[in-house]
């Protein structure tokens, strides 16, 4: 007794040669299809290399199309061919030429002469599954498909809406359920043969060659009729992405595909050399372990969500993805920090000595990158360009993150800076945000600039602020956001200063007893009050109290008086 392969092939010719023969040393015979788009003389040169294995035939050949009705046909030729030339086969296995045996061929016809009467497909209702992709699940079974979903995709939509429009259903033919599953099956000779056999083969034949991708829904749905034990899974490792598309092994998935137990897989790299080496000459090896292709989901779940959603601030090189199918624009935490370097003295030395980060200046500056020590270059060959940083700000930024991961950065933002990058960076939940808004006035009060050029910055910046603070509060913004007027700030410097420490969290928490030093604000109230005066209104600084000036009033010489 022995299991009969039903091999399907279209491409890499030499490959198929390989594995064809690897089956017939082991005893299998095969059926070979080829597909009718292959050149004559690539199909004349095959059949010749293989004309001294009389366990390998050639069957009928039919032309195949992805979702068209010629795969089914070829697997038909196929299966016929084998159960009529091979009486003693008691399965039929059907592979691609892309199919790999992972383990032993004895190990395989072992595990199914004692499973005879077992049929492996899978096989499942189109409401019970998530597996149909494209929109079309029950509706494969009741529309037409005239057209090629591959050669003529506008013609094939166009038709679609136009059934669904007009409500045009087709008849399931009386005693069908529809089911579909993986086309790759290992039925028994009893089922397949009942369904080659069955008087109406040639209505159910009419009915599925109007079905979308039959090859997924013609065994699956007639076993059901015949079978009498259908064990719904298949004996080949076959995995698939979020858009429907076979994952393809290469040299690199080797011990994947050991851990996986399978006798088969596919779609195996034609130039794998390594795999092909490894798996077709493991003869010797003896293992009973059940096949078990769930052992390696969480590697591809994992590969899926990567390749869907991608990892945080780490993006591909071919294309940028989405805004909303990342996960995180960033792949640290980091800090912001708006108005303090403008309030204190020295504040980055202060903050990188306190906390411990790596503290820049003004990263988005409009003439340079203000790097932490005046750097010009650093981690990842980010360089202090303007120009090179304005021409994906976004980019250069997670470029920062990611190639500085480990150690968390810190830098100073404002008004003044490119402002391209102040959405990007509040909807990013590793950003902590913390901002004393109206602090970019002190270096203005304190330049000697005259005073119309003075009150025109403060209102250009004010406005940028107050646009920039009304997206922080929105619901946009995602990131971890404190803010202050300068007023509220200055009123008790050292809690805020502490909170900010402690949620960076690179030291161990303490108490601070050193504060970096506040500039002079003495004067600062009045010089408010004079734009107030000339009529610009500064209002994100809060109600900072007005200073009024001390007046020095000369002493009146006191009278004198005679003491009698």
């Amino acid at each position: 007794m022995s299991v009969g392969i039903a091999m399907l092939v279209h491409t890499a010719l030499d490959r198929v040669e390989q594995v064809a023969r690897h089956w017939a040393a082991a005893g299998c015979p095969v059926a070979l299809h080829v597909d009718l788009n292959v050149p004559r003389d690539a199909f004349d040169g095959l059949k010749a290399a293989l004309a001294d294995q009389p366990m390998i035939r050639f069957c009928e050949r039919h032309r195949c199309e992805w979702g068209r009705w010629g795969i089914v046909a070829a697997s038909q030729s196929a299966s016929e061919l084998l159960l009529a030339t091979f009486p003693d086969i008691h399965h039929v296995y059907l592979v691609s030429g892309s199919c790999l045996p992972l383990r032993p061929v004895h190990e395989l016809v072992g595990y199914l002469a004692q499973r005879r009467r077992t049929d492996f497909i899978e096989s499942a209702t189109t409401a019970d599954v998530p597996w149909a992709k494209g929109g079309l699940q029950q509706e494969r079974f009741t529309l037409r498909f005239p057209f090629s979903w591959k050669r003529r995709r506008t013609w094939f939509d166009q038709y679609v809406r136009l059934q669904r429009r007009f409500g045009i259903k087709r008849k399931i033919p009386d005693g069908l359920v529809p089911h579909i599953g993986s086309q790759w099956w290992c039925l028994t000779r009893q089922t397949l043969s009942a369904i080659l056999q069955d008087p109406n083969r040639d209505k159910y034949d009419r009915y599925f060659r109007g079905v979308w991708i039959p090859d997924e829904s013609y065994y699956q749905t007639l076993a059901r009729r015949f079978s009498s034990n259908i064990e719904s899974r298949s004996l080949t490792l076959s995995k698939f992405d979020h858009q429907g598309k076979p994952h393809v092994f290469y040299d690199d998935h080797l011990q994947l595909l050991r851990r996986s137990n399978c006798f088969v897989g596919r779609k195996i790299w034609p130039r794998a050399n390594r795999l092909y080496d490894a798996f077709l000459n493991n003869a010797n090896s003896s293992n009973q372990t059940e096949p078990n292709p769930a052992k390696i989901d969480r590697v591809f779940a994992r590969a899926v969500e990567q390749r869907t959603r991608g990892r945080p601030g780490l993006y591909m090189q071919s294309r940028m993805p989405r805004p909303s199918s990342v996960n995180a624009p960033t792949s640290n935490p980091y800090s912001v920090f708006q108005g303090f370097a403008d309030l204190f003295y020295n504040f980055e030395d202060w903050l990188t000595k306190t906390s411990g980060t790596q503290v820049h200046g003004h990263l988005f500056a409009p003439d340079r990158v203000s790097f932490a020590g005046q750097a010009k270059l650093i981690n990842g060959g980010l360089s202090d360009s303007a120009a090179k940083r304005d021409y994906a700000p976004e980019t250069f930024l997670t470029s920062l993150i990611w190639n500085t991961r480990g150690e968390r950065q810190s830098f100073q933002y404002g008004p003044a800076d490119v402002q391209r990058i102040a959405e990007f960076i509040a909807r990013d939940p590793n950003a902590q945000i913390s901002v004393i808004a109206g602090a970019w006035a002190i270096p203005l009060f304190h330049s000697n600039c005259n005073f119309a050029d003075l009150r025109k910055r403060v209102a250009k910046l004010q406005k940028i602020e107050a646009k920039q603070l009304a997206f922080l509060k929105s619901g946009e913004a995602k990131a971890q956001i404190r803010i202050w007027s300068l007023a509220e700030f200055v009123d008790a410097p050292m809690e805020a200063l502490q909170e900010i420490v402690d949620e960076i969290g690179q030291t161990n928490s303490r108490i601070l007893t050193e504060a970096p030093k506040m500039n002079d604000l003495a004067g600062f109230g009045q010089f408010l009050q004079n734009l107030k005066n000339q009529g610009m209104h500064p209002h994100l600084m809060g109600d900072f109290p007005l200073e009024e000036p001390q007046v020095v009033l000369p002493k009146r010489p006191s009278k004198p008086y005679l003491v009698q």
